[in-house]
């Protein structure tokens, strides 16, 4: 009785069109996910300097009416409210001018 070695021919695997577009979306998602991760980290990581609120001991709570500009005027009456605001934006992480009362805002140092 002789034994033979049984080989498997290699058969390549065929995905249905449902199964492309599964594979497709799960690779979306995963980079999608990857992405958005990346951004959260980048708008947190530091370089060193003035940046991330632990660098800023200054904050204000927002108030009912407050606005980013009438903080920055009152925080820093001789430097232009237009870059006393972006920098309170780059500081806070913010995604934009809006802040709501009650929000903590770190003040940029001179």
């Amino acid at each position: 009785m002789s034994m033979t070695a049984h080989t498997h021919s290699s058969v390549p695997v065929r995905l249905t069109r449902r199964g492309r577009v599964v594979v497709i979306c799960t690779a979306a998602m995963v980079l999608l996910v990857g992405f958005w991760i990346g951004a959260r980290h980048g708008a947190r990581a530091t370089s060193g300097g003035e940046r991330g609120p632990a660098a800023s001991r200054e904050s204000v709570i927002v108030g009912r009416h407050d606005t980013l500009w009438g903080i920055a005027v009152r925080a820093r009456p001789d430097v232009d409210p237009r870059v006393t605001v972006q920098r309170m934006i780059d500081l806070n992480a913010l995604s934009g001018a809006v802040v709501n009362p009650g929000q903590k805002v770190y003040i940029p140092s001179r």
